[in-house]
């Protein structure tokens, strides 16, 4: 068994500590680590943030810990409250194969080359690379089903390229995605890059796996995802070689006439091959061997009388009406085409306005609020372009376009509907994701100013419950950083930060903070060139604050926080300006700066202080103060001052209870029983670990319950 204060034991318990802190029973653990450390070091100790970092700040345990052995004791008692373990035991598995799948032998037999080659020390990586409709995807997921044996720990996929929020995977959101499918649960996943690499590296350091990377833009893209693991074989799928990229090549091309001919006959049968022999040689000269395009003129094999009943839509006069060539476009642009050719006007219209913009996923809601149609005809016609291979289905319900396909719909929008019409069906769009974040977070947070007002003429949504409209906010995420990037191209300011704003309750309740930075480095920009001083600025800075140091970039953090109190200041919004001091000094405690955070929290309430009985933000006093509490009890554990944090403790304690908070009463109840375990009373944190446990029982925190379990462990183990 390992020795619990070896120096491999101490940097797993920092790791471990490190990775949670995305919880608030990860805070706890992070404050008391800090606190701890503090106290052997003597003197303050920076919160560390890269692995060297860890490691220094472990030897300093280390040291202690081997000479004093009150020490070692305490160290122990708190190692023993952390789980240092992994990812849970799962099976993760590759999205399902195509039905029809047609030769690439050649290149089957290279991937079996790659997988059976004896481990060398050099990562196991082949690279995949052709165009975007020559099944480069298709053939990676159909040769992982076909060696699935060789994996018996899983099959990983993740799709670097559609992220769903409007951009590429980063590095660090692709592991994050890995580690998530690997078994660790969210609030484990470490919230830097860095840290994230080398749990991905653990992790997988002893499985056999397959790691499907699909969609990759760059070797810079995917290297952090690169393992020397030995039984971990990683596949790149890209359009092209990837220039740095040390992996055994595996080119995709077309498929020859005979291939084609063969995939066609599998989808069609043999009968209706016969019938369009006639036919067959043109058909494979547009389709140009993309297995993509073939599945998409299957349909007009099968029933080709719509192509000769109807003639296509009208078409401007400089438009070639013979139809495109191989010369001047590709053969998924050529598909989308001819199927778009054979669409229904009202189809037609819908397809090309919601390609105007990379809406990630969206439902028939919004497609009907876009075209001007109700919700069941949008639906029934975006089933009728999913048909025709013009949009895919996502895992949820929902629908998305091809990249290729998007950008044949967006040109034919131009083309069809002007500038004034593009423009208006985009506006419709945003106005639509507008009212709808609006709506869902004044249902999710209906007392916090930060979040906006309801707008004229919102929809009537009817939410079952608060976390029934964060969880509509999380669905359509991925659309309101795309609302906001649309609000700010199209030039309409107040969208931007009215967008912005309406995510807070989202980044309060569920995190999604890297998700949600893109939109709120915009927002941030945005209200600094409309709205400089203004208290909506303050806010937005705030909200960016709040999501670095979520993700420990905490230098960016400090100062977004000191932005936010600047425009507060500037705006005289002095409930704002607490606030954003009461960020600044959260952010001090999550860096081991105890007595600057506990000079925030001074600082925060003094300013409380300034707000009289009938001035805006009164109501809201009592319980800002009594959060300022709990914060300054924190920040005088984490400095030892253990009598004066009891004081601070059930200060808070009490104001929880007679405004009747369970959640922030079992918070407080934590705070206490940290504090009195400190001071080396286990019988009198007990009872408030009980109550606490009780409390998040039936407010369903199961994080927190277990966190209270161990903590509760702690009150019969040894003491510090």
């Amino acid at each position: 068994m390992l020795d619990p204060i070896s120096m491999a034991a101490i940097t797993a318990v920092l790791g471990a500590v490190g990775s949670g802190v995305a919880s608030e029973a990860g805070k706890w653990a992070w404050e008391t680590a800090g606190g701890l450390v503090r106290r052997m070091a003597g003197r303050e100790v920076a919160a560390p943030t890269r692995p060297e970092e860890r490691d220094a700040v472990a030897r300093i345990i280390h040291d202690s810990v081997r000479s004093d052995p009150e020490l070692a004791r305490t160290w122990s008692t708190f190692a023993r409250t952390v789980q240092t373990t992994g990812a849970t035991v799962g099976r993760p598995r590759l999205p399902a194969s195509v039905r029809f799948f047609t030769d690439r032998k050649g290149a089957m037999k290279l991937l079996d080359r790659e997988a059976d080659r004896k481990a060398d020390g050099r990562p196991r990586v082949a690279l995949l690379y052709g165009d975007d409709s020559m099944g480069t995807s298709a053939l990676a997921v159909h040769w992982g089903w076909r060696a699935e044996s060789l994996f018996p720990d899983g099959q990983l996929y993740v799709d670097l390229g559609r992220r769903g929020t409007g951009s590429a995977h980063t590095a660090g959101s692709a592991l994050r995605e890995l580690l998530l499918r690997l078994g660790l649960r969210d609030e484990r996943v470490p919230p830097s890059e860095t840290d994230r690499i080398d749990t991905f590296h653990r992790v997988v350091a002893d499985r056999k796996l397959l790691l499907v990377l699909d969609h990759a833009r760059s070797a810079a893209q995917i290297a952090p995802l690169l393992t020397s693991a030995p039984s971990v074989l990683t596949l790149v799928v890209a359009r092209r070689p990837l220039s740095g990229l040390d992996a055994f090549p595996v080119p995709v091309g077309p498929l020859a006439d005979r291939d084609a001919a063969r995939l066609l006959t599998k989808i069609v049968g043999k009968q209706v091959m016969r019938s369009a022999r006639a036919a067959l040689p043109a058909v494979l000269a547009r389709c140009g061997g993309s297995p993509y395009a073939l599945r998409a003129a299957a349909p007009r094999l099968l029933d080709p009388g719509p192509l000769a009943a109807a003639p296509p839509p009208a078409l401007p006069h400089h438009e070639p009406t013979g139809g495109l060539t191989m010369s001047d476009s590709d053969p998924v642009r050529t598909a989308a085409e001819d199927a778009y050719r054979l669409l229904r006007p009202d189809a037609a219209r819908l397809y090309r306005l919601m390609g105007l913009r990379h809406w990630p996923a969206f439902d028939a809601e919004a497609a009907a609020r876009v075209a001007g149609i109700d919700v069941d005809a949008a639906e029934e016609l975006l089933g009728g372009l999913a048909d025709a291979l013009l949009l895919e289905h996502t895992d949820n319900g929902r629908y998305r376009y091809r990249p290729s396909v998007r950008a044949h719909a967006e040109e034919a929008a131009y083309r069809h509907e002007g500038i004034a019409g593009c423009s208006a069906a985009t506006t419709r769009a945003v106005e639509y994701y507008l009212r709808l974040s609006v709506t869902a977070a004044r249902a999710a947070l209906p007392e916090s100013w930060r979040v906006p007002d309801a707008l004229a003429d919102s929809p009537d949504h009817v939410y079952v419950g608060r976390g029934d409209a964060v969880a509509r906010l999380a669905v359509e995420l991925p659309n309101l950083v795309e609302a906001v990037a649309t609000a700010e191209a199209f030039g309409k300011p107040d969208t931007v930060l009215t967008l912005c704003r309406a995510l807070w309750p989202l980044q309060l309740k569920a995190g999604h903070h890297e998700a949600v930075l893109p939109a709120l480095r915009i927002g941030t920009a945005v209200a600094d060139a409309q709205v400089p001083g203004n208290r909506t600025a303050g806010a937005l800075h705030a909200q960016l604050a709040h999501t670095l140091g979520e993700l420990q970039l905490w230098d960016e953090a400090g100062a977004e926080a000191a932005a936010a109190a600047r425009d507060e200041r500037a705006a005289g919004h002095t409930r704002g300006l607490a606030s954003a001091i009461e960020f600044l000094g959260l952010l001090r405690l999550r860096q081991w700066r105890f007595a600057d955070a506990y000079d925030c929290f001074d600082e925060a309430y003094a300013v409380l202080d300034g707000i009289g009985p009938d001035d805006e933000g009164a109501a809201d006093v009592p319980r800002a103060r009594a959060l300022l509490e709990r914060h300054r009890g924190r920040a005088l554990r984490g400095l030892g001052r253990l009598d004066e944090a009891q004081e601070h403790a059930r200060r808070a304690l009490a104001a929880f209870r007679a405004n009747g908070e369970a959640y922030n009463t079992a918070r407080a109840l934590t705070d206490l029983a940290e504090i009195l375990l400190a001071a080396a009373e286990p019988a009198a944190a007990l009872p408030l670990t009980d109550e606490a446990i009780r409390i998040l029982s039936e407010e369903n925190a199961d994080q927190h319950v277990e966190y209270l379990r161990r903590l509760r462990e702690r009150c019969s183990g040894p003491q510090e």
